[in-house]
């Protein structure tokens, strides 16, 4: 315990980039599919891929800190741990409810028409809503929490947890979209931590890839 709190803290405020991922990925359901018009399956194709992926995220993200987060806060942090368990409890509806707008999409991309698009919005939307209850939790409690009760090198697994097991297509919008709402500093600090031959694809191709498919998406 007293190692643990001697070491170096980590900066737990780049997190608060990845919630801003999910706020407003989710927050542009309405606008997105509302956008498409009945039968344009191409578009729809393009929209879906889009949540699809941020979806693929949200689940790896949750599955980092089910992995690496909630089990050394409750032994380090017992004073805290009924806020700790009932905060990592929230994950259990946030994942119902991501199997909800995941089959909401699904549907939709297959048939693009206003009762599908309609249900996709609602599930979309209905997540954005519990989501965000718990990612202000998490901001204004856990975070904290894992700053003083976490090493600099346990905190920095997330990410590579992360990219070594997302099950989206399109790595490089997440990067992206994260890239985004980071600071300078931060971006910076995501390159120097990313193996070479990521920080090469990024460079050379990412990079494009994400600009122009968010030109083609329309955000």
């Amino acid at each position: 315990m007293t190692e643990v709190l001697d070491a170096p803290r980590p900066d737990t405020s780049d997190m608060l980039a990845v919630h801003r991922v999910f706020r407003e990925a989710l927050s542009q359901a309405p606008a997105l599919v509302g956008s498409v018009e009945d039968g344009a399956v191409d578009r729809a194709a393009v929209v879906g891929t889009y949540f699809d992926n941020v979806l693929n995220f949200l689940h790896v993200h949750h599955e980092g800190e089910d992995e690496l987060v909630w089990p050394p806060l409750l032994e380090r942090a017992a004073h805290q741990s009924e806020l700790v368990e009932r905060i990592a409890a929230q994950h259990g509806d946030v994942v119902e409810m991501i199997a909800r707008a995941e089959a909401a999409l699904t549907a939709w991309t297959a048939a693009p028409h206003a009762a599908t698009g309609d249900a996709l919005t609602s599930a979309l939307t209905a997540l954005r809503t519990e989501l965000v209850t718990h990612l202000d939790e998490e901001e204004v409690h856990v975070l904290p929490l894992a700053a003083e009760h976490l090493t600099v090198q346990e905190w920095g697994s997330l990410p590579a947890h992360g990219m070594s097991h997302f099950g989206g297509d399109k790595l490089w919008l997440i990067l992206g979209l994260l890239r985004t709402n980071m600071s300078q500093q931060q971006r910076d600090d995501m390159l120097a931590h990313m193996p070479p031959p990521a920080v090469e694809f990024w460079t050379n191709v990412g990079e494009g890839l994400y600009t122009r498919f968010m030109s083609e998406l329309g955000i």
